[in-house]
Formats: structure tokens, C-alpha cells, sequence
């Protein structure tokens, strides 16, 4: 993008800590450097070192601040703690005009809860998601509900949610429908992969070893789904592996109450490759490779429609319900036979297969940040 001409410039405090706030926000970090009229300021809790660090060296982002919050099995209300102090203190170092937070984590809650001490105006970039139950999932569901009562500007992903904001009782005047800046994130990703294909080559060795099999993407990493939730999510696919036309391909959340329990209950079975964590460019490959995705990720159910792949999501309840009603989305829970049921379903019947893969995605154009950097300077 040209850069336009100087005008006043705002600063603009971006706070994330975990990879998908990074992948949702580099877009728009992108976009403010290439606008003179912000001056952006990045600072990084750290609350996810390794895959945040990932994503931050593939879309070139480098932190002006990085606090490095996590420490080894720390309690949340201890990272609380670490996140308040520390980005308070990168506040005052930097003094800007705005504080951007997107979603619902720890980092963003506390990335609000300091520009609303310092009485900062705050832009909450994926507003207004509601499950309507506090412990599902928890605790972002409290996080970002904490933050609508802050926010100066409401960055809603679909109409769906600006409406769940006026129903808190938001003013109307600060709420806006921009889109979901995943689908921004992933336009950009797969332009870079078509322009370099070795992005994705971690997949190379997956996709040689399947080659000929219908390829079932998985992720789960939700706090609610930690112990039975997590056996049982094993379970469905250690059946679901056993279909000899299927394979799955599961990059394993590095979080201990994921790992130990998949690796020990689907190491060594010949349909299943567990990997590493998944950059984000070979994670966007591998939606794109998969015949559908098992998920009870949030980001997953908006990306993954954008290019023609059912999600199954693995929750009682979701905050994108928008998915769920368009029909590009199923709630399956984490009972094993529920699970079989639905990814059976979607394999053996083309018509059930094809009205979730041809269903219009609810979740954005491309164009979210743009609409975002032009409300803030309007603002």
C-alpha cells in the first residue's frame, strides 16, 4: 500500500500474546505501519512463546515491547497479575492514543483493563462474540465480556455480534460490523505460499505418507475440554483412523493437558500423524489440504469455510454462531459417537458433505483492517 500523506498521527498500542491474536492482528499491524497516520507500537505479553514467536517471524512483525509473561505452570491469576503490571508499565513507556486488543485471552483482557486506568480509548477488534455461558469456554467467554464494557470502538466480525453488544446496552455509535480480520490473515498467507510454496513444506512429509486418503485436519487445545473431554476426543479419532480411505493429520497443542493425553492414546497408529505445532502458513495448508476440519479452536470455524472445508466443532457451545445458522459449521460436543457420527456422515453422503462445503461464509471480505484503521482515525 502507498503510504498516504502526513497528517496527524496517532499512536496506536497493539497488545496480543498468543498466536491467533497475532495471526488477526498482524494484518492490521501491517496496514498501520504503511499509514502515516498512525504510529503503531507493538507490545507482546509472550502468553504463547513458541507459536506466537511463529507467526510473528512469517508476517515480519517485530515487538517495540515483549514482557515474556509465561512462566512453567503458572495459575491465570498469576499471569493476571504479570500482564497488569507489565503492559501498565509499556503504556506509560509508549503513551498512545489508542490500544488495540482483539478477542478474548488473558493478555487482551489486561491489555484493556491498563488503557482503561489510564483512560486510553480502547478498540476491540473481534467484539461482541457471546456464548452465553460464562464457563464455556472459560474464561474468555468473562474476558470479553469484560472488555465490551470498556471499549471505546466495537469491532464486531458479523452483524450477529454487533447485535449481541446492543443488547448489553453498548452505545450504537461505537459498534461497527468489519469483518473478521482472519480472513485478511489468510488471503495474505496463502498469496505468500503461492509466491513461495516452501512456507508449507512441513507438510510435504504427511502428504506423501496419506497421498490417496481423505485427509481429516483436527486441533483441540480448549481449557474445557482438559482430562474426559480429551480422552474422549482421542477416542473419536483413534475410530475415526481406522476408516483404511482416511487419515488425520493433528498438529498437537504444546499445552501438557493436551499432549500427554494424545500422544499416549494415538501415538504409533498408521492413519494418524501428530506433529509439532503448525506455522502458520503450513497450517493454512493443511486446512486447505483437508476434506474437513474437527476443531474446537474458535479461529478454525471462520478460516477454514473461507476455503469450502466443513468444521466440526467440538464444544457444547459456540461464540460464532454465525457459522452454525449459515450451515459451514456443526457443534458435535466431545462424545466419540457423536463425533464418528458426523465426520461418517460428511464422508459417505456427498449432498451432506457438499451443502456445509458450498454454504457463504459469515466471517469477512479481506478487507476488515482497513475498515478498523479508518474508524480509529475517524475516532
Amino acid at each position: 500500500m502507498a503510504r498516504t500523506q502526513k497528517v496527524a498521527s496517532r499512536k496506536v498500542a497493539l497488545v496480543f500474546g498468543t498466536r491467533p491474536e497475532a495471526i488477526k492482528l498482524f494484518p492490521l499491524i501491517h496496514l498501520l505501519k504503511d499509514d502515516l497516520r498512525f504510529d503503531p507500537v507493538v507490545i507482546v505479553t509472550g502468553q504463547h512463546r513458541g507459536m506466537l514467536d511463529q507467526v510473528l517471524d512469517i508476517a515480519g512483525v517485530t515487538p517495540d515491547h515483549d514482557l515474556a509473561v509465561m512462566q512453567p505452570g503458572q495459575t491465570l491469576d498469576a499471569l493476571t497479575a504479570r500482564l497488569l503490571t507489565g503492559i501498565g508499565e509499556a503504556l506509560d513507556a509508549s503513551k498512545p492514543d489508542w490500544v488495540v486488543v482483539q478477542g478474548d485471552t488473558a493478555s487482551a483482557m489486561c491489555g484493556a483493563l491498563t488503557a482503561f486506568y489510564r483512560k486510553i480509548p480502547i478498540c476491540h477488534v473481534e467484539a461482541g462474540l457471546r456464548s452465553g455461558d460464562i464457563h464455556h469456554p472459560w474464561p474468555e467467554e468473562v474476558n470479553r465480556k469484560v472488555i465490551g464494557t470498556m471499549a471505546a470502538l466495537h469491532c464486531a466480525p458479523t452483524q450477529t455480534s454487533a447485535d449481541a453488544l446492543l443488547r448489553e446496552n453498548v452505545r450504537e455509535a461505537d459498534v461497527h460490523v468489519t469483518g473478521n480480520t482472519v480472513i485478511d490473515a489468510l488471503h495474505w498467507v496463502l498469496g505468500a505460499i503461492e509466491e513461495k510454496p516452501n512456507l508449507a513444506a512441513d507438510l510435504h512429509a504427511a502428504a506423501e505418507q496419506f497421498a490417496g486418503k481423505r485427509i481429516i485436519g483436527v486441533t483441540s487445545h480448549r481449557r474445557e475440554n482438559f482430562g474426559e473431554g480429551m480422552r474422549a476426543i482421542a477416542e473419536a479419532i483413534r475410530r475415526i483412523a481406522a476408516r483404511e480411505d482416511t487419515a488425520v493429520i493433528f498438529p498437537v497443542h504444546l499445552n501438557p493437558n493436551v499432549r500427554e493425553t494424545m500422544m499416549a492414546e494415538l501415538e504409533g497408529l498408521d492413519n494418524v500423524a501428530l506433529l509439532e505445532p503448525l506455522d502458520y502458513p503450513n497450517f493454512a495448508a493443511l486446512m486447505q489440504a483437508s476434506t474437513l476440519m474437527l476443531t474446537d479452536s474458535g479461529g478454525v470455524q471462520e478460516e477454514a469455510p473461507a476455503l469450502g472445508k466443513p468444521v466440526l466443532v467440538m464444544r457444547e457451545t459456540t461464540e460464532r454462531p454465525e457459522g452454525i445458522e449459515a450451515g459451514t459449521a456443526k457443534l458435535v460436543g466431545t462424545d466419540p459417537d457423536a463425533i464418528v457420527s458426523e465426520v461418517t456422515r460428511l464422508l459417505d453422503d456427498e449432498t451432506a458433505y457438499a451443502a456445509m462445503a458450498q454454504a457463504h461464509n459469515p466471517f469477512g471480505d479481506g478487507e476488515s483492517s482497513q475498515r478498523i484503521a479508518d474508524l480509529m482515525a475517524e475516532g
